[in-house]
C-alpha cells in the first residue's frame, strides 16, 4: 500500500482497530450487537464507549437509545467515538438530540514508519528513559497533570494495570531534565494489527518548543518498527497537528468524543 493510499489505509484501520477493536486492558470487555462495537469497564476511571458502527437513517436513532439503556443500566458514563466519515452524516447531530455533550474535535492522524523523518534530536540535557514499574508511571502522571491541568490518577491506574498484565502493549517514556520529568507519552500496540497509537503526549509549560514532543514520537515510532509495526495512529490536537505534519504525518478523517453522563 503506498503511503499516498489514504482511503485504503482509513479503510484498514476502521477494519483492524475499530470493527476489530479489542479490549484497552484488563477488566474491559468488547461487545458486538446491532452494528455497534463497544466497550464495558466497570474499574473506576476505565474508558466506555462505542468504538465503531454500521448505521444508516433508519438504524441510528434506536441504536443511539439502546447504548443509552445499555450503559444506565451499569451505571456508567460512556463516550461515542465519532470519527468524521462514520455514517449517517447527520449522526454527531442525532447524538447531541439524545443528550450526548460533544468535546473538541480532534484530527486522526496516519505515519507510515517507513516514510517518518525521524532524524529528531533532544535538547541538550535532556534524556529519555523507558517507564516499567510504579516509579516510572508515577512521573508519567505528574507530567500529564501539569502539562494538561488534569486529574491523571485514571492514567496511573491504566498505565499500572497495563504494564503488569500486558507489558508487551503497551511503551511509556519519560523525557528527563536532571531529576525533574519534563515530558512524557506513551504507545498502545494492537497485536496482529499494523496500527501503534500514539497516546498522551504532552510537555510542561517551560519546557515546549524545544523538539522533546518530536523526539518522543521518534522514539515510539523506532520502538514500534522494532516489534514488527508500519503504521502510528494519532488523535492530534490543533497545537500537535502541525509538528506531525512536518513529521510526515497525513489527516485522514476527524474525530470527535460525544460523552453521554446518565
Amino acid at each position: 500500500m503506498s503511503h499516498t493510499d489514504h482511503p485504503a489505509l482509513l479503510a484498514l484501520l476502521d477494519r483492524e482497530l475499530r470493527e476489530g477493536a479489542r479490549p484497552d486492558g484488563p477488566g474491559a470487555r468488547i461487545e458486538r450487537t446491532g452494528g455497534i462495537v463497544r466497550q464495558v469497564a466497570t474499574a473506576r476511571g476505565r474508558w466506555n464507549g462505542v468504538v465503531w458502527s454500521a448505521l444508516d437513517q433508519a438504524t441510528a436513532d434506536v441504536a443511539i437509545a439502546e447504548q443509552i439503556r445499555h450503559y444506565t443500566a451499569l451505571g456508567l458514563d460512556f463516550e461515542w467515538k465519532l470519527y468524521g466519515h462514520d455514517r449517517p452524516a447527520d449522526l454527531g447531530q442525532r447524538l447531541h438530540a439524545a443528550g450526548f455533550t460533544p468535546g473538541p474535535e480532534e484530527t486522526l492522524m496516519i505515519g507510515e514508519i517507513a516514510d517518518l523523518d525521524l532524524d529528531v534530536d533532544l535538547p541538550h540535557g535532556v534524556r529519555v528513559e523507558p517507564v516499567t514499574d510504579s516509579t516510572g508511571v508515577d512521573l508519567v502522571a505528574d507530567v500529564h497533570e501539569k502539562a494538561f491541568g488534569a486529574d491523571s490518577s485514571w492514567l496511573r491506574d491504566h498505565l499500572l494495570a497495563r504494564l503488569s498484565a500486558d507489558p508487551d502493549t503497551v511503551v511509556a517514556v519519560v523525557a528527563m531534565a536532571g531529576d525533574e520529568p519534563v515530558s512524557a507519552a506513551r504507545m498502545e500496540l494492537v497485536p496482529g494489527t499494523r496500527f501503534a497509537g500514539l497516546w498522551g503526549g504532552g510537555t510542561v509549560e517551560g519546557w515546549r518548543g524545544r523538539g522533546i514532543y518530536r523526539a518522543l514520537v521518534a522514539h515510539r515510532a523506532r520502538a514500534a518498527a522494532a516489534r514488527g509495526y508500519r503504521c502510528l495512529q494519532v488523535d492530534a490536537s490543533s497545537q500537535s497537528r502541525p509538528i506531525l505534519e512536518r513529521l510526515g504525518f497525513a489527516p485522514l478523517t476527524t474525530t470527535t468524543p460525544y460523552v453521554y453522563t446518565p
